[in-house]
């Protein structure tokens, strides 16, 4: 038996939090697993947190845990499939032009943007011409 009365040891470690599963032995005999949470701050020991789940209790725990797990996965793949009609319903957005566009056919392409239009008379290429001679 190891120290305090450790049987086995395992470890997580996440970017700012690190997981214990120790299985141990209490004085009367009884084998438990011990869940420890460390959180740590900057590089220093933070908080600790544990709980502990007896061998009789294990396969509930278990059971539970597992329940818990697959509702996760289950509500992964949903958000992920809302996420994507979103996308693709976002991507499919018919623009529909407006019945008064629709009936003015001055031979101007309609996009929707202001059109700036000179409403000076159009010079011929000969005008141009001999003012730029004169």
């Amino acid at each position: 038996m190891g120290a305090r009365g450790e049987l086995y040891t395992t470890e997580v470690y996440l970017d700012n939090r690190s997981y214990f599963f120790n299985v141990k032995e209490n004085r009367t005999g009884d084998v438990f697993l011990q869940i420890v949470e460390s959180k740590s701050r900057d590089g220093a020991d933070g908080k600790r947190h544990q709980i502990a789940i007896f061998a009789d209790d294990m396969q509930k725990f278990l059971q539970g845990m597992e329940r818990s797990l697959s509702y996760v996965e289950k509500d992964r793949k949903e958000r992920a499939k809302i996420r994507a009609a979103k996308k693709a319903e976002k991507a499919k957005k018919i623009y529909k032009l407006k019945e008064d566009s629709k009936k003015k056919d001055d031979g101007l392409k309609r996009t929707g943007r202001i059109h700036v239009v000179s409403k000076r008379p159009a010079e011929t290429s000969e005008n141009s011409e001999s003012s730029v001679e004169e």
